[in-house]
């Protein structure tokens, strides 16, 4: 077989195995050179009416990828043409159905923000909504089956999309919820209690309000179940879950309000309890009786309660009343300071009449070690001597401001 004959039989299997390049274009423009364009991606001209013909025309076939060009050549074109707002809705139905979801929200968008008096306004807004939550409930952005963005981000975007181009729509409170959904996914608590914040604001009424509250509550009970170092936060739990029982007395979350409420008072309890024992074991005696009496206020007839009130009694027992009294009451009832030649009063109360030492704090591994016994040691320079100050001279000079 010469060469000639071998290139026909190659072209001729070519053609069978791949005849999607047969239908394939060859697009020559002056002073450029020859492009190849794939089935339906050659350049669609014509005015609105040919282009929405086209695109219908293709619909009807099964083509949609060439009636989306179509249309969406139409709005580029002609965006002030009456044919203009069906062609987009139609575009982002067909987007939406074979799955380019992120560009068929973007030209629900798109109908709403230009041709916001379109008969098909809500329907876009539905799109939208629709295809939020799909992101927001783990829908993943892929390319070549690779997840390449964050869903949420889109979903958030999404979602403020709704609620600016329709602030009283049927879908704006949820969609605004959504949006503090998202970012408390993402872990961005300050803009989820933001979100939350809106909708119990702007739409008190919504059923989605009384869990927007409930949100605010629990993202501050996490913190502060977390160990957090920010004391305010199980300050702002406490108030969330209290606004959310007074708004929303009769919600299905208002026994588990209730119940984190409990939880919050007893880690409050139970820290005041150990700062308490931490005073008392560095012998702060009047500290530790401060922190002894919020044990009881804050949760009268637990466990801590009665230990500190057992606490209390003991000091009370072996160190008079003094110690439970504030520290400008005691300093007022104090001794004089003694006069050269007095004898030093003895330091150990507890001791000085042979009665039994107090008893011992309780001891906790887990307090802080005791401050040190060292003398306090320095590095810093002494204080310069002040100097005596001298007299003024009388110049007649004005004092400085």
């Amino acid at each position: 077989m010469n060469l000639s004959s071998s290139f026909l039989v190659f072209l001729a299997v070519a053609a069978f195995a791949f005849p999607q390049f047969g239908e394939a274009a060859i697009i020559f423009k002056p002073g450029e050179k020859a492009k190849y364009v794939a089935p339906g991606e050659e350049e669609i001209s014509g005015n609105a009416g040919q282009l929405f013909h086209i695109g219908q025309e293709a619909e009807k076939n099964g083509d949609l990828k060439r009636a989306i060009r179509a249309y969406r050549t139409l709005v580029r074109r002609h965006p002030k043409d009456a044919l203009a707002p069906g062609a987009t809705y139609r575009a982002a139905e067909l987007q939406e159905k074979t799955r380019d979801y992120l560009r068929a929200a973007e030209m629900y968008r798109w109908l709403v923000e230009r041709y916001p008096t379109n008969p098909h306004f809500n329907e876009a807004i539905e799109a939208q909504f629709r295809i939020g939550e799909m992101y927001l409930n783990g829908k993943k952005i892929k390319f070549l089956g690779i997840s390449i963005a964050s869903a949420l981000d889109h979903a958030v975007e999404i979602f403020a999309a709704v609620v600016r181009t329709a602030p009283y729509g049927k879908y704006t409170a949820r969609a605004q919820y959504d949006i503090g959904r998202a970012r408390e996914k993402e872990g961005a608590n300050d803009a989820a209690i933001q979100a939350y914040s809106a909708v119990v604001e702007k739409f008190p009424n919504d059923p989605v309000a009384a869990d927007s509250q409930y949100q605010i509550g629990y993202i501050w009970f996490v913190a502060a179940r977390e160990g957090t170092k920010d004391i305010a936060a199980a300050n702002n739990a406490r108030t969330a879950f209290q606004d959310f029982l007074f708004r929303y007395p009769n919600s299905e979350k208002a026994a588990q309000a209730r119940a984190n409420l409990l939880l919050l008072e007893h880690k409050q309890t139970s820290s005041s309890f150990n700062i308490a024992k931490y005073y008392d074991k560095q012998k702060y005696y009047r500290a530790a009786v401060i922190y002894y009496n919020e044990v009881i206020r804050q949760q009268p007839g637990s466990g801590e309660s009665e230990k500190a009130k057992k606490r209390i009694d003991e000091l009370r027992a072996k160190l008079g009343e003094a110690v439970m009294r504030p520290t400008l009451a005691a300093a007022e009832q104090a001794p004089a300071k003694k006069k050269p030649g007095e004898k030093e009063p003895a330091k150990n109360e507890s001791a000085a009449d042979g009665s039994a030492p107090l008893p011992p704090p309780e001891t906790d591994p887990s307090l802080p070690p005791p401050a040190s016994l060292l003398p306090d040691s320095t590095t810093a320079p002494a204080p310069a001597a002040t100097p005596e100050p001298s007299a003024p001279a009388d110049d007649g000079a004005s004092p400085a401001p």
